[in-house]
């Protein structure tokens, strides 16, 4: 098992950049104390996404930050990228590890409590529950699992001895609540990437992160 940090995971994709250069807005976010990010993006062409998951490892040189590529083993391992993090309809995590190797950093998502089950034994790193609000950042088809459900899909997840993030509808508003849940970090899009200023927003959201996880003794 890969150490990993989640206690803030920013998620970036072209949808959330606005225009803006993403190298760019990662520098900013890791600046205000992002510890993990993931690029997301499900529509440009392969040979872009290669491009784009380069650009952004060269903007995290000397970091210490991992890069992670949403759901594409191919382009994380042709850019050079830290890792990967899968969904349930995703190549299975046991390919993943024989693909990209030991040293990579490999996540899944979980949405239900026999999603974090069934993750005891996967060579997994971390899992990422979800969606726990609604948001407009990316498409749920299931209704949000809110608070209560994620302190469910924690307590399953535990056995599995890996770190355990929330994604969806996550802020500075709910952040505190989340941690309290049970989830050792958040994941989080457009609070970071739609705002104005990504390290003011990150720096507000790691204080909230780092005093709630101190708050229930994590």
């Amino acid at each position: 098992m890969n150490p990993v940090d989640l206690r803030l995971y920013g998620i970036i994709g072209p949808a959330n950049a606005h225009g803006r250069d993403l190298g760019a807005l990662v520098a900013e976010a890791v600046a205000g104390g992002c510890t993990l990010i993931q690029l997301r993006d499900k529509l440009s062409p392969t040979r872009v996404l290669v491009e784009r998951a380069r650009s952004l490892k060269a903007a995290l040189a000397g970091t210490g930050v991992p890069l992670l590529i949403n759901d594409r083993v191919d382009v994380a391992l042709a850019a050079g990228a830290d890792g990967v993090h899968l969904g349930q309809d995703d190549m299975d995590p046991r390919d993943a590890r024989a693909i990209l190797g030991d040293r990579a950093i490999l996540g899944l998502t979980l949405k239900t409590p026999a999603h974090a089950q069934a993750m005891r034994g996967l060579p997994v790193d971390y899992g990422c529950i979800g969606g726990v609000f609604a948001t407009t950042s990316k498409d749920n088809p299931e209704p949000p699992i809110g608070l209560d459900g994620l302190a469910r899909v924690v307590a399953a997840g535990r056995a599995s001895g890996v770190p355990l993030g929330a994604i969806a509808g996550i802020d500075a508003g709910n952040a505190a609540h989340v941690i309290g849940a049970g989830a050792d970090g958040v994941a989080v899009i457009s609070a970071l990437f739609d705002a104005g200023d990504p390290a003011g927003a990150a720096r507000r959201l790691r204080g909230i992160v780092d005093a709630a996880l101190a708050a229930r003794g994590a």
